[in-house]
């Protein structure tokens, strides 16, 4: 049944969601199985039921005969436009995996080369995290010109001069697949410019199980902290963690690095629909640092590696964009930054596009924000103490 519709390329079977085509499968397998003679006199077993995500119970009375109960596909699931199908999606897979192989192997290489000059004495622990990430970047930037997997983006403001990037930040970008980082070390320059400061990430401390993301992380100074696990309910903080976070991020300001933060906290399944839950990490961070949030913005990372384990690896398409943002800025409070990020990041995020000119530029200026607070200053009742 799957290899004759495979071949076939029937529209109405591509449609369907993987685990649809299995319960469409059962269902005819088992009409099949029941007009075959040859199984008529297979001894009984006991008989199994077996869920397939709501959409069919499959109950097994003999070893060979199959016979599919009350089959409920409900609404029709939405269409995904895909860029990419059959060798192509293929292609970009293999060039994708090729360069995830390429920088296991270099990362090590690289970084193992740095470390060797520390342990000689020839450089000490700030210089080695500084040249760990720039080796990182450079293997990223030209693994990624020798194989073209994606083609990549990048929108950055070019008003804006130098000396504005030389001026310490809080950086937050939103999360959608696990090639983000990869993007981000291989367009940086072009992202954030030749001048910029060098980048330290906050990440998740469990993100070390792997051990090349531990080398990695450990070299280039990246900050660890501690989170509950966010499997079934929202992340948390381990608050121990994060005043360890705090002294080495001020740390990090006094060494000339910038910071990098995920406000979400997690890879979000669903960007098409906007962000996930915003933390306030960053602006906690940013204020008592007293430094100003800039923004950056991703999309399509996740059309070629998806957050849901389900989809994972299906190239659906291998165009990417990547957004700076001008306008760094102080926010007056954890709300503010986080309704801000989500206008501002969350549009891109699912779109690839930005908000229109004019309401891009009141939200990333603050005057959005102040009208919101002044239309519920207005509205709240008189007499009543506003919250």
């Amino acid at each position: 049944f799957l290899t004759w519709f495979h071949r076939h390329r029937s529209s109405s079977y591509w449609i369907l969601t993987p685990k649809m085509r299995v319960s469409a499968a059962l269902v005819l397998y088992s009409s099949l199985i029941e007009h075959c003679d040859a199984f008529a006199n297979v001894g009984q077993l006991p008989a199994r039921t077996y869920p397939v995500r709501g959409l069919c119970a499959a109950e097994i009375n003999t070893p060979c005969k199959l016979r599919a109960a009350a089959v409920d596909f409900g609404a029709p699931p939405a269409i995904v436009e895909r860029e990419l199908r059959g060798i192509k999606s293929a292609a970009t897979k293999f060039g994708m995996i090729a360069f995830i192989t390429s920088m296991c192997v270099a990362l090590p290489a690289s970084i193992g080369a740095v470390r060797l000059l520390e342990l000689l004495r020839i450089i000490d622990s700030h210089r080695r995290e500084r040249l760990s990430l720039k080796a990182a970047s450079f293997c990223a930037r030209w693994l990624m010109r020798l194989i073209p997997f994606a083609k990549i983006d990048v929108i950055a403001p070019e008003r804006e001069n130098g000396a504005a990037l030389e001026e310490p930040a809080v950086w937050v970008c939103n999360h959608i697949s696990m090639l983000d980082i990869f993007f981000m070390l291989a367009k940086d320059q072009e992202l954030r410019g030749r001048n910029c400061r060098p980048l330290k990430i906050i990440y998740w401390k469990t993100l070390e199980n792997n051990p090349v993301n531990k080398i990695f992380f450990k070299s280039c100074g990246f900050i660890p902290v501690e989170m509950s696990d966010n499997k079934d309910k929202a992340n948390e903080y381990n608050m121990s963690s994060f005043k360890i976070l705090l002294r080495m991020a001020k740390q990090a300001f006094e060494d000339g690095f910038d910071l990098g933060i995920l406000p979400e906290g997690q890879l979000n399944p669903n960007p098409e629909k906007g962000l996930m839950p915003i933390f306030s990490g960053a602006y906690t961070l940013a204020r008592m640092s007293r430094r100003p949030i800039r923004m950056m913005a991703l999309h399509g990372t996740n059309h070629m590696w998806h957050a849901d384990d389900a989809i994972g690896m299906d190239v659906s398409g291998r165009r990417v964009r990547m957004r700076r943002y001008p306008h760094g800025r102080n926010y007056g409070s954890a709300d503010e930054f986080a309704e801000t990020f989500k206008k501002v990041a969350g549009q891109f995020g699912a779109t690839g596009k930005d908000l229109p000119e004019r309401e891009l530029e009141m939200w990333l200026d603050g005057s959005r924000w102040a009208e919101m607070e002044g239309e519920k200053v207005k509205n709240v009742p008189e007499g009543a103490v506003p919250l």
